[in-house]
């Protein structure tokens, strides 16, 4: 038996959010039905539409303090081939999308290197912290 699962983030930009899933090759959508096993299917506000058959819930958290879930049924490895496990490509690029426009608003420039391990690299410089 399958069943969707949440795990809190610290996802507070949506923007952000969608810049990494469009790095990823996937999107972030709003209003629809987030796909799991057998068919079943949930409303959220937004969703990530992945290429397999299951999606990504992002929905609020119940404590309403600005960050977001990650809800979404990992069976069979679906979910994990597209943003890796435990969303771990997802959030790395979340991570690395968020600090690049953190720095940008404070007129640093930055550089991005992808290491040989998938670790990304991240260089800022200039402006004032």
């Amino acid at each position: 038996m399958s069943h969707f699962t949440t795990i809190q983030t610290k996802i507070r930009d949506l923007t952000t959010l969608a810049d990494a899933c469009s790095e990823l090759g996937v999107r972030l959508v709003t209003n629809t039905d987030c796909r799991g096993y057998a068919g079943i299917t949930r409303k959220a506000t937004n969703v990530i539409k992945l290429k397999g058959p299951y999606d990504i819930a992002v929905e609020a958290s119940e404590t309403n303090d600005g960050n977001f879930g990650l809800t979404t049924d990992w069976w069979d490895g679906h979910v994990a081939k597209e943003v890796g496990e435990e969303y771990g490509r997802l959030l790395q690029s979340y991570g690395v999308h968020k600090t690049m426009r953190e720095a940008r608003l404070r007129g640093l420039r930055t550089t991005r290197k992808v290491e040989a391990d998938g670790s990304i690299l991240l260089t800022l410089e200039g402006g004032k912290l």
